[in-house]
């Protein structure tokens, strides 16, 4: 009659830690259970899904600026200092040991299911222009140069020594 005994026993433990055993439970039936579909990764550097395109950003800039009276046919060639780029959040600590400090810092990263994880976004931040060309067939008229020199300047955020201005065929 062990095998009563040892029943015994163990119900009378499960009444004890009921609770932790339903706890327990639940959280392995939590692990197993189905997320869904799979979600599918979205690269770093990334806006949206979207990577920034200067070509797009060009043909914009010709767009607008062919609407200026006098300018005629625009083309724009943009170059860039730096690309898109995302600041992302970081939790760090400090310790100092003999009069010397040290810091350390770690990227936070976000569970989406599935063992996928992504670093935690603050901010996307656009991309950084270097200089501008823009050729046209007003470029050689001073008011039209001044109204190219003020659109790309907003635009882009260049200064007026940054951009280059030329009369085309």
């Amino acid at each position: 009659m062990k095998g009563s005994e040892w029943f015994k026993k163990a119900a009378a433990a499960a009444g004890r830690f009921k609770y932790v055993l339903l706890v327990a439970l639940v959280g392995a039936v939590l692990l197993v259970w189905p997320t869904g579909e799979a979600e599918e990764a979205v690269p770093a550097g990334t806006a949206g899904g979207d990577l920034f395109q200067i070509d797009r950003m060009e043909r914009k800039l010709e767009k607008a600026l062919s609407q200026v009276e006098g300018a005629g046919d625009v083309s724009v060639v943009l170059t860039l200092q730096g690309g898109p780029r995302q600041v992302l959040a970081q939790d760090g600590s400090t310790a100092e040991e003999e009069g010397r400090a040290s810091r350390e810092t770690s990227t936070i990263l976000l569970t989406k299911g599935a063992g996928y994880q992504e670093p935690a976004v603050l901010q996307e931040l656009g991309p950084v222009y270097q200089g501008a060309l823009v050729v046209c067939s007003g470029g050689d008229d001073p008011q039209v140069k001044l109204a190219l020199y003020e659109a790309v300047s907003a635009l882009t955020g260049l200064r007026a020594d940054k951009i280059s201005i030329c009369k085309g065929k």
